[in-house]
């Protein structure tokens, strides 16, 4: 549920909840009272006393309202620092990726380098031992026609 439906749900009851109580302390209070004479300064009294506990309870429901409020904006305030961790973290995390990756191209290239220079080497003694088999080939074919 959210913060938004929690503060009007209370918001709706709590006059209800004064009410309530309200009637229940004027009970309590009514079965208190004798039949006497001083009935008119006890129901002042009474009256007094539903006055205070309704007050008493306003207060109360006051209070409590501000700490609900309180809890949400703290909660609200902790949710945000929390989104604003995580968006630092993955911030973070994205740039140790891209250099972790620009290390692996780097890497990448010189390696591609050093295979070009190898096969290069390679093919350059490929292409000198083809010329000495060319060579060799050439000096048996005169060997071989200057007997003719």
């Amino acid at each position: 549920m959210s913060d938004q439906g929690l503060k009007q749900r209370w918001g709706r009851r709590a006059p209800a909840f004064l009410v309530a109580l309200s009637i229940g302390v004027a009970g309590i209070a009514w079965t208190g009272c004798g039949g006497g004479s001083d009935s008119d300064t006890s129901t002042g009294e009474v009256q007094e006393r539903i006055e205070k506990a309704a007050e008493e309870a306003k207060q109360g429901l006051e209070k409590g309202s501000e700490e609900v409020k309180k809890g949400f904006e703290k909660a609200e305030k902790e949710a945000k620092q929390g989104v604003n961790q995580g968006a630092q973290q993955a911030q973070s995390g994205v740039q140790e990726g891209a250099q972790q990756a620009q290390s692996g191209v780097q890497e990448g290239a010189q390696e591609a380098q050093q295979g070009i220079e190898r096969a290069k080497r390679e093919a350059q003694k490929g292409i000198e031992k083809g010329k000495e088999e060319a060579q060799k080939g050439i000096e048996e074919a005169e060997k071989y026609s200057g007997g003719y």
